[in-house]
Order: structure tokens, then C-alpha cells, then sequence
């Protein structure tokens, strides 16, 4: 017989602390085996199984690449690694990164729906926008269980709010009462998938690994749109299950949230970049005026000394917009 034997979680600002009380609450005995991503900056210390093993009664390790896949264990991703599950083994791997992140939730919770179907159980903690949505709705659609953080209950509720965007959710509930819930649904038995996974998430968990995705097998999973990955500047394409979503072909991906967050990042780097040339314009400007005076030529100190100004007067207007966008993103963070 199969049961709920395998529990994804994935977590981001705000999530360590409800992470810690839920692996705590979780018995040794707990018949599945569990997953953990949480976004940490690419250059942080390997140290939050650590953190989780002080008061887990499971054991807890970092991922490691070819190693078997345990019950009753407890296995976190590793910083600056995709962690991918397939088969009986894990799989350690440097893939682009999704949704600004590597290791990314929705690259595991993805993994675990393409590998065991109704076998999984997805919790998806505290965090900002919604990174685990989209990797929720693919174990959902593959007969598995999907379970949010109550977003009164998280410190950062976007996650869990937006994953209930996509997802009909079995589970809504605080940490405290996660650990119970979990216990009852590890011990469900299941059926084999009656859903048949789809070729997209087929590829894209193989886009995580391999790095093997080609412009022509991006147009059989999702349509081109007149936008252009933030990172590498390559083509975007839409994809709807459990989206909208957006990939180029390199294997950079977003969610809605995440690349208008992103957009918003490099929007204001341009702009900073355009200050910055603007203002060395003027000072040259302003040279070449003086070089021009100093030697009585009137007409050209006349014509540089315009260029400064002008060059002034588009960095002020370029100033007042970053005072705008600066205020407005601050003003979006504490409404969220």
C-alpha cells in the first residue's frame, strides 16, 4: 500500500521560526520523509540543520547529492542549490535560479509531484511574495496534499496568500497545528496518480537539473510573449498551470509576483545608472565650459554651458522619480 510518505516544505522571511516549531513538534516516528527549502542569501553558512536539530526528534541533515530517500528523516536544501527529487535519490544541482531564488520551493515541491503523485504533502510557511504557488498547484494536481500557514498566523503572509490563489488548499492552518495534521495525513494510504503528469513540468523539473531546455521545446510548454527575462535579457514565455508563469529558455522562471518584483529592481538600477551618467555629463560639461571661457570662446562656453544645465535638469527629474519609486515600494511593503 502507498501512503503520504513524503512532506515538502518550503519557507522564506519569517519561516525559520514556524519551521523550527513545526520539525520540533513532528514525532520520531513520523512515517514520511521530509524536505525543507528555505531561501537563504547564496553566500550563508550550511547551518540550518543545525538550527533544526537542536529540538528535532528527527534526525536532520544537509541534501547531498545521489543520497536515498529516508522516512522519518528530515533533509534541508542547501544555499545556492536546487534541491530535486527523482526516484529513490535526491539531486544536488546549480540550476538557474526560479522566482530570484536557488534553492527554489517551487523547483522541490515540483520534483516531489513529478516523481510521487499523490504520495506528497506540501506546507508552505511564512514568506514574501510567492515563491511555492505554482510548485503547490502541480502537487496538487498530481492527488497530493497541499496545507498553508493561516496567513494571520505568519509573520509574512504573501506565500501562503498568494499559494491560496492558485490552490484549492486542503489545510489552512497556525504551526502549532500543523505537526497533528501531518501525522494523520502521513499515515493515509493512496492510490497511483490518476492525474498523468504533464510534458512541462517533466521538463521544467529537468530544466532545473540538466540546464537542457531549447528555444523550440519552450514553444510546446508555453506561449512567447514581448517580455524579457531581468536576467539574462533572453525571451519570456507564459505559462498558465499554476500561474500565470514566465521561463526563457535559459531556465530562469517567475511567478507573476516575482518578476514584476524583479522588473521593479532593475527599473530603478536603470535609473540610478542614468543619474549617474547624467551627472558625469554635466561635470564634463561644465569643464568644457571653463576650458572654453578660459580661452575666449564665448559661442562654445555658451553651448557646453547649455548641455550642463540640461544634463542637470534631466538628473533632477530622474532624482524625483527614484524618491517615487523608493517610497512607493516602501509603501507596498507595509500594506502587505
Amino acid at each position: 500500500m502507498l501512503h503520504r510518505d513524503i512532506t515538502v516544505i518550503g519557507a522564506s522571511a519569517g519561516g525559520i521560526s514556524a519551521l523550527r516549531e513545526l520539525i520540533a513538534a513532528l514525532p520520531a516516528d513520523y512515517a514520511a520523509a521530509v524536505f525543507v527549502v528555505v531561501h537563504l542569501a547564496p553566500e550563508a553558512p550550511s547551518i540550518l540543520h543545525h538550527v533544526l536539530d537542536r529540538k528535532s526528534a528527527l534526525p536532520v541533515a544537509v541534501a547531498a547529492d545521489g543520497a536515498r530517500i529516508r522516512k522519518s528523516t528530515v533533509t534541508v536544501a542547501r544555499p545556492d542549490q536546487h534541491l530535486v527529487l527523482k526516484r529513490d535519490r535526491m539531486v544536488v544541482a546549480h540550476g538557474a535560479r526560479e522566482n530570484r531564488h536557488r534553492p527554489s520551493i517551487d523547483v522541490l515541491f515540483r520534483s516531489a509531484a513529478l516523481t510521487f503523485g499523490p504520495r506528497v504533502t506540501g506546507v508552505v510557511l511564512s514568506g514574501m511574495l510567492d515563491d511555492g504557488a505554482a510548485g503547490l498547484w502541480a502537487i496538487k494536481h498530481r492527488g497530493g496534499v497541499a496545507v498553508v500557514q493561516d496567513p494571520d498566523d505568519a509573520e509574512f503572509p504573501d506565500m501562503p496568500r498568494n499559494a491560496m490563489e492558485v490552490t484549492a488548499i486542503d489545510y489552512k492552518l497556525p504551526v502549532r497545528a500543523m505537526a497533528e495534521v501531518l501525522v494523520r495525513i502521513a499515515a493515509e494510504v493512496v492510490e497511483d496518480a490518476k492525474e498523468i503528469a504533464s510534458p512541462s513540468m517533466a521538463r521544467e523539473v529537468s530544466m532545473a537539473v540538466n540546464n537542457d531546455m531549447t528555444m523550440d521545446k519552450m514553444d510546446t510548454i508555453g506561449k512567447r510573449v514581448p517580455l524579457t527575462c531581468p536576467e539574462c535579457g533572453g525571451s519570456l514565455w507564459e505559462m498558465q498551470d499554476g500561474g500565470p508563469r514566465y521561463r526563457c529558455h535559459t531556465g530562469h522562471a517567475y511567478s507573476l509576483h516575482s518578476l514584476a518584483a524583479e522588473q521593479t529592481i532593475q527599473v530603478e538600477a536603470a535609473l540610478w545608472a542614468g543619474l549617474r551618467r547624467l551627472e558625469e555629463s554635466e561635470r564634463l560639461a561644465r569643464h568644457m565650459e571653463s576650458l572654453a571661457r578660459s580661452r575666449g570662446n564665448e559661442r562654445s562656453a555658451t553651448f557646453h554651458a547649455e548641455m550642463a544645465q540640461s544634463s542637470a535638469s534631466h538628473a533632477s527629474t530622474l532624482r524625483g522619480l527614484l524618491k517615487e519609486t523608493t517610497v512607493s515600494v516602501a509603501d507596498h511593503a507595509v500594506n502587505e
